[in-house]
């Protein structure tokens, strides 16, 4: 897998020439961060493509809006999510982080919408002035799954940019 090497590589060499800020969790900053992992669901093994904004409401608090798009099976699935994560100010590079969200997830007929609730957890590491990543877990709860209160968990790794 020599393409993820260079395409992070790449990546981190774009971002050393943002101009610097003081702190990617301050007010007022703005994050863009992508995602690319794999999932299942129905069945059929999708590859799962996403993109978030958030914004820094205050210090150490973002509030935002993100997408992710199952792609390469059937059903067809598109999720919208607003998610609300505190960043805990313990250590100018590693900081635990914990958030809550709420997404509406769009499927292709003959399956109905849902809805999904839940939390993350883990820890956000400063990559450079303008750039970070975050690894932890997502615990999400689908509350129609037939009153049962169906849940499922994973882990969560992304890289994102501050400007």
């Amino acid at each position: 897998m020599p393409y993820r090497s260079l395409l992070l590589r790449s990546l981190l060499l774009c971002l050393s020439f943002l101009p610097l800020q003081a702190d990617v969790f301050s007010q007022g900053q703005k994050h863009v961060a992508i995602s690319i992992s794999s999932g299942s669901s129905y069945n059929t093994t999708y590859t799962i493509v996403g993109v978030k904004a958030n914004y820094f409401i205050v210090d150490n608090l973002s509030m935002g809006l993100a997408y992710r798009g199952w792609f390469g099976g059937d059903p067809g699935k598109h999720e919208l999510s607003i998610p609300l994560t505190y960043h805990a100010p313990l250590h100018p590079v590693y900081r635990p982080y914990a958030g809550a969200f709420y997404r509406h997830s769009f499927m292709t007929s003959p399956y109905q919408d849902y809805d999904v609730y839940g939390f993350r957890v883990g820890i956000s590491l400063q990559l450079s002035p303008n750039s970070y990543s975050t690894f932890g877990w997502v615990q999400e709860y689908y509350p129609q799954a037939g009153g049962d209160g169906s849940a499922r968990g994973y882990p969560e790794i992304s890289v994102g940019l501050s400007f």
